[in-house]
């Protein structure tokens, strides 16, 4: 069994942030099991579903310092990163920081930047660090991105390098709400509100706790060998155009801990991986055209055709 303490401060995290994102508690557990699991999520939706409000209830609800960035076409990326201005009082250049030296970062719209932007990206999600004028300045930690994306058919929207998409552990969807749950919404108060008023119920210090207890959930043999047959499947022309690379491999693990984790379990069961596989596969690759499906929808039909070893 997980740590007790840990357990209750997961249990009462997702609790939380479920009564400002009502009837989305699937999606919750999983935003939380991609923090853990020490990776960035990326969420496409339609506008006014919740997005921004779950970046920011999640963050206010571990204590870390929240910033949002709204994408547009002319966002450059020194005004992501920051600049080098010089003072004239000092005589020097002195650095000012960008948004992105926070601990959550809320990429709203990411894909109404340029590529130019949405490149500046990749060292920070990957290293951890940002490079500007040949200095290498470390951000905070944790650091985690939420990225929010707007469907490709809307207009002034730039589809995700190939590259970036790897960089994020999870893309999930938060759809509409079901039909009690908008009610609530209807009648309740308005949830930037909620969040405004929210209490964290997890310190940093406990988040890294956490994050290194994912680290220690166990992997049997059998769920390996059941792991490389879905990622060997995913490579065999059958479903794909080409397969999931060794890195996706082992963010899926990483994400099936920390689910093991959220479930108060110390070993990853082949449900973790079954229920987790959309959502870290998905955005990685790209049907046949001649499936017919969606992303994840493959990635389902797939996992119905590769049986547990």
């Amino acid at each position: 069994m997980a740590d007790s303490h840990l357990a209750r401060r997961l249990s009462r995290l997702t609790d939380q942030i479920s009564t400002i994102i009502v009837g989305k508690r699937t999606q919750i557990e999983d935003c939380i099991a991609c923090l853990l699991a020490g990776g960035h999520l990326l969420i496409e939706d339609l506008p006014g579903v919740g997005k921004t409000t779950l970046a920011h209830a999640l963050a206010v609800s571990l204590g870390l310092r929240f910033t949002r960035v709204q994408f547009t076409a002319d966002l450059m990326p020194s005004d992501l990163v920051g600049v080098s201005v010089f003072e004239r009082s000092k005589e020097a250049f002195s650095f000012h920081p960008g948004p992105v030296f926070t601990q959550v970062l809320l990429a709203d719209e990411i894909n109404r930047a340029g590529p130019k932007t949405q490149s500046a990206l990749l060292e920070a999600m990957e290293e951890h660090q940002v490079s500007v004028e040949n200095e290498t300045r470390r951000l905070p930690e944790p650091f985690f991105v939420i990225a929010t994306q707007n469907p490709s058919d809307q207009l002034g929207t730039y589809p995700l390098p190939e590259s970036q998409l790897d960089r994020f552990l999870m893309c999930i969807t938060l759809g509409y709400p079901d039909r009690a749950s908008e009610r609530a919404l209807l009648a309740g108060e308005d949830r930037r509100h909620l969040v405004e008023r929210l209490g964290a119920v997890m310190s940093p210090d406990e988040l890294r706790a956490a994050q290194a207890a994912v680290l220690e959930v166990h992997a049997a043999e059998s769920l390996l060998d059941y792991l490389q047959a879905l990622i060997a499947a995913s490579r065999s022309g059958q479903w794909f155009v080409e397969g999931l690379s060794p890195r996706a491999g082992i963010a899926i693990l990483r994400a099936a801990r920390a689910r093991a984790l959220l479930a108060q379990r110390d070993y990853v069961a082949p449900d973790d991986l079954q229920a987790i596989l959309p959502q870290t596969a998905a955005h990685r690759l790209v049907p046949l055209a001649s499936a017919g499906r969606g992303r994840a929808e493959q990635v389902r039909a797939m996992l119905e055709a590769v049986g547990l070893p």
